[in-house]
């Protein structure tokens, strides 16, 4: 197989951590758990390794920045988005618009469950635009939506 089938072959994934994310196994453990982003994302890169796809993990906590990522994403022709939006998961049209303009598979991502929190966290306005969520599991999400994405032919 040449260089460039093999390439087209790859699976290649851009995760987007959200605000906050970068303070994990700091804030509020009974809800995000004890691990740190760190170890999340180390276990997210041996999974990859493991399963055969590329694994590229951004954290922002600016907006901006997050739709400048979802861009990115299409520009280097990735073949799928995990993304965490995190408080932005509730009000965020441009993380919502930037996700529906690239028109790539997504699956949003929680660590909580947002359903069984605070009111104000019920109401996801990417939900509508993604293939799937996964709230509630912890890290196990994260992986979750990298086999989803695979077990697609994405």
């Amino acid at each position: 197989m040449t260089l460039a089938a093999w390439q087209k072959n790859i699976n290649k994934y851009m995760v987007i951590h959200g605000p906050n994310m970068n303070m994990l196994g700091i804030r509020e453990k009974e809800h995000y758990g004890i691990q740190t982003l760190e170890e999340i994302n180390l276990e997210l890169e041996d999974l990859a390794k493991k399963e055969g796809v590329e694994l590229t993990l951004h954290q922002e906590n600016e907006e901006g920045k997050i739709v400048q990522l979802i861009h990115k994403a299409y520009f280097e022709k990735y073949s799928g988005i995990i993304i965490n939006p995190g408080a932005y998961t509730h009000y965020s049209i441009a993380i919502r618009d930037a996700l529906v303009s690239v028109n790539l598979p997504a699956i949003e991502v929680h660590l909580s469950n947002i359903y069984s929190r605070e009111e104000f966290r019920h109401k996801s306005v990417i939900a509508p635009v993604v293939m799937g969520q996964i709230s509630g599991l912890g890290p196990l999400g994260y992986k979750l939506a990298i086999q989803g994405l695979k077990a697609k032919g994405l």
